[in-house]
């Protein structure tokens, strides 16, 4: 029996300016499935259901929803036949409550009054018919992540929607809220709706889904039953060639030698209120300390206060037998500190200069880069010229703008400028945030190489399989504070275990 098409792309083209995101793409969700749409960053997997939902417009092709021909031009069009998106980036007003945000912008039942009665009793129908545990009452600003994440979720479900598109809905969760996430596409699986998932972590697309179509600069490469494949070779139709998951090795060093020590750290957050609240720890000379934590914990204003662009209000950070807190963030690097930091577009490169300057610009007034007021441009170029060679960054030239780059092309700009240095010590924040499978197992490569060369490296990441891949010890954050740290070396990490930690339901002694 042929299984019912619920909705039918067909040669959807999509451009942006000389860019082709979509190129005449076939894409078709039956009813009662888990879809996914698996592509590196830029592939088009967004945009393609961003034009579903009405927030794109195509430049050519057909839609078709339950075999009728439509036309979507906005997210009220989609809406009202049956499609709903959950975006990466939620769309919820801080300040209303739950039922407020998921009612807004419907029509009352009863006319001009809005009957908050009938509106608060369909909202408890539906969380309890598909476990979104969420109070109704309280205010999105008081909510955790995950909570947010549901009510997105029960906005398209009160709009009576049959096909869910969820774009990158684990990335901010902890282990288990994606398994209550999870549980909850199955319910809606089981009463005949679809669902399309959207991911970049292998292991999640193949626990999930019923099929999987795999997208790569703007095509489809492939298409598979997950009970026909397996990450290696879903990895290798996203990139075009073999994917080796690099994997944590045992360190040359064996003895631990303290090399970073954090005692007693407290910092204000950009509304000055309290981010670290006394935390102490240290990283030892070639391992990598990563922290685990669930985004907001207060691991931004860790990153930076080590790298001195944050001052802390109390507590000692030492490098070797330097103190480095409150030093500025130039005596820091010339101390032995490279910074990978969050933000690549602020806070890692001056997009409009040229990019060979980026490549130096931590240091063009050193050696051989300068000699007094002088700058020798030959040799920065010829250094930089050297530098993209070594670490493979696509680039028509050195002199183009740094802005006309990729993700991961500055992601790599970024890492050969930090390691060409040598740091002892390294920060890494989301190191790989946003990147493909290609440029994620080129930056675990070098990250892993240093530490074997002796440097220590702090690993922030929201990625929780990148933690466990790379990570000598794990550091647990939550709400400013180390709810734990567990090394590796002497026992097995427990998942759930690690969750609860992130949540902050389950504290360990620190020593």
């Amino acid at each position: 029996m042929e299984k019912e098409k619920i909705v039918e792309m067909r040669n959807i083209r999509k451009t942006f300016l000389n860019n082709v995101a979509n190129n005449n793409i076939n894409f078709v969700v039956y009813k009662g499935e888990i879809v996914s749409l698996l592509g590196e960053n830029g592939a088009g997997k967004t945009t393609l259901m961003k034009i579903l939902y009405g927030m794109y417009t195509k430049d050519s092709g057909e839609i078709f929803v339950n075999g009728k021909k439509v036309e979507i031009n906005s997210p009220k069009d989609a809406i009202a036949l049956g499609i709903g998106m959950v975006h990466q980036h939620f769309t919820l007003v801080r300040t209303l409550t739950v039922l407020e945000n998921v009612i807004l912008g419907l029509p009352s039942p009863k006319g001009i009054n809005l009957d908050f009665d009938y509106a608060r009793k369909r909202l408890q129908e539906i969380i309890q018919r598909y476990g979104l545990v969420v109070n109704p009452d309280a205010k999105i600003w008081q909510l955790s992540v995950g909570e947010r994440q549901r009510v997105e979720i029960i906005k398209a479900l009160y709009r009576n929607i049959n096909v869910l598109i969820l774009d990158e809905p684990t990335a901010v969760l902890t282990p288990q809220e994606v398994e209550e996430l999870f549980k909850t596409l199955r319910i809606f699986k089981k009463e005949g709706k679809s669902i399309v998932f959207i991911s970049h972590k292998l292991e999640e697309v193949m626990e999930i889904s019923d099929r999987i179509v795999i997208l790569r600069n703007g095509v489809v490469t492939g298409e598979r039953r997950k009970e026909e494949t397996n990450a290696r070779e879903l990895a290798r139709l996203m990139v075009g060639r073999e994917v080796i998951e690099v994997l944590r090795e045992k360190t040359s060093v064996t003895e631990k030698s303290p090399l970073l020590k954090v005692e007693g750290l407290k910092a204000l957050n950009d509304k000055n209120l309290v981010a670290l609240k006394g935390i102490s720890f240290s990283v030892n000379k070639g391992e990598i300390l990563g922290v685990a934590g669930v985004a907001g914990n207060g691991q931004r204003e860790l990153e930076d206060v080590i790298c001195g662009v944050r001052k802390p209000i109390s507590g000692h950070i030492f490098l070797d037998k330097d103190e480095i807190s409150g030093r500025s963030p130039k005596e820091i690097i010339r101390l032995g500190v490279g910074r990978i930091p969050e933000d690549r577009m602020e806070s890692g490169l001056i997009l409009d200069l040229p990019l060979y300057e980026n490549l130096v610009i931590e240091f063009y007034d050193k050696p051989p880069f300068s000699k007094g007021m002088l700058i020798n441009y030959k040799s920065i170029k010829r250094f930089a010229q050297k530098l993209i060679k070594e670490y493979r960054i696509k680039t028509a030239s050195i002199d183009v703008k740094t802005r006309t780059l990729s993700g991961g092309n500055l992601q790599k700009v970024i890492l050969a400028r930090v390691l060409s240095q040598s740091p002892k010590f390294i920060i890494a924040s989301q190191p790989t945030r946003g990147l493909d499978v290609g440029a994620m197992e080129y930056i675990h490569e070098k990250l892993l190489e240093a530490r074997n060369n002796g440097a220590g490296i702090l690993l922030i990441s929201e990625d929780l399989h990148e933690v466990l891949n790379l990570s000598d010890r794990i550091m647990v954050m939550y709400e400013g504070e180390i709810m734990g740290i567990i090394d590796r070396s002497k026992e097995k990490v427990d998942i759930e275990e690690l969750g609860l930690m992130m949540a902050g339901a389950k504290r360990r002694k620190v020593s």
